[in-house]
Order: C-alpha cells, then structure tokens, then sequence
C-alpha cells in the first residue's frame, strides 16, 4: 500500500474496539486512510478541519452521544460528512442526525459494500465542500486587502452604481471614486468589472465587508 493514499481520511467514532478494528481493517484493506478513535471527546480534541475527510460515528458511546458529537460540529460549522452507525432501536435517533444533515445511517450489523459506497459519496462531497473552501478563502484574502472606503465602493459598484451615483452616496468626488475603483481593481487582481463581480459574489456578498 502506499505511503500515500489515494482515496482520503476516514474518521471512526466508536467506543467498541472490535467495531473499530473491524472498520479500520476494512477500509485500509481499500486503501483508505483510517483514524480512530474510542470516544467522540477524543475525536474533537484531534480533528483537523483542514483535511478532505469523512466521519463514520456510533450514536450510542460512553460520555458524549453521536447526536452531541454532531452538535458539536454544527456549532463550529464543519462541513465534515457523516455517517452515523446504529444499533435496530436507534432508528429514530438516525432519523434525527439526518435532519441535521448527517448523510446517512447504517444498521449493525451492517454490509460491508454498502458502508464503502457511502464513504465515498461522503469522501466526493468532501473533496467538492473542500475545493469550495479554498476558493472562498482566496477571495477572502483577497477582499480583506481593502480599505473600508474601497470596500464601501465595491458594493455600490456590485450594486450596479455608476460612478456619480456612488460619489454621491458616500460624499467624495466621482474622481476619487475612479482612484478607489483603480485601487480596488489592482488589489483584487481583477481585469475586468466581470472579474471584479466574480470575486465580491463569490465571497458571498461584498456589503459584510463594509463598516
């Protein structure tokens, strides 16, 4: 196997270590990588929202439940995959994970085809969520670069106001509006105003950066 693997990280969740060396056996055997851990405390003082990985979690653990892990990671808004395991009486638990956008849930005993064809649905949807990520903290860096003026005209320029129409709003001369827009232009390594409106939209809304 190699050193680096090829399909991403799986992240196993669960208090029963035959589970957890079952799983660790079988998605290692798939070359996946596996990180596991015997409680969802441990887990949360180790995870790196940084990666491209997925969660297969048990609902029922000592100390910390399934549910409250994935409380917890809505509260810091991962957007990490997650498949919970359940026992037959936790079904209506499961149902509740996936209303809080758990992807799924599998029963014990669970196939072992149908575990690996949804850790890599979760593993796409990482890799998808991740990709987005990135680029939304390069336009971020790229936004943060502004002044709070540039950042005032920005929005009237995405706003589709013509430079008369922003000097008037904010106060100042439809020539410094022409500098701020020069400025802002160079600093967002933009082109063109289609580049420009790439940027402030895709970062979600050029007005946040206001103050």
């Amino acid at each position: 196997m190699s050193l680096i693997p090829k399909k991403g990280t799986v992240y196993v969740v669960d208090d029963d270590e035959a589970v957890r060396d079952s799983l660790q056996w079988l998605l290692e055997g798939k070359d996946y990588r596996v990180k596991c851990f015997d409680s969802a405390e441990s887990f949360l003082s180790r995870f790196d929202p940084r990666e491209v990985a997925c969660l297969i979690a048990d609902i029922r653990m000592e100390g910390m439940s399934g549910l409250e892990l994935q409380d917890r990671l809505l509260e810091r808004r991962s957007p990490l995959p997650v498949v919970f395991v359940t026992g037959h009486g936790d079904v209506p638990m499961a149902v509740t994970t996936m209303k809080k956008g758990a992807m799924d849930f599998i029963e014990k005993p669970f196939k072992e085809e149908e575990l690996l064809s949804l850790v890599e649905r979760m593993l796409d949807q990482a890799r998808s969520t991740f990709s987005q990520h990135q680029e939304q903290a390069s336009r971020d860096a790229l936004l943060s670069r502004l002044t709070t003026r540039e950042s005032q005209v920005l929005e009237r320029i995405v706003a589709g106001r013509l430079n008369k129409q922003i000097a008037d709003d904010l106060g100042i001369s439809i020539k410094t509006v022409e500098a701020h827009r020069a400025n802002i232009m160079e600093k967002l390594n933009a082109n063109t105003v289609a580049d420009l409106l790439k940027i402030a939209l895709g970062a979600g809304a050029a007005h946040s950066k206001t103050a």
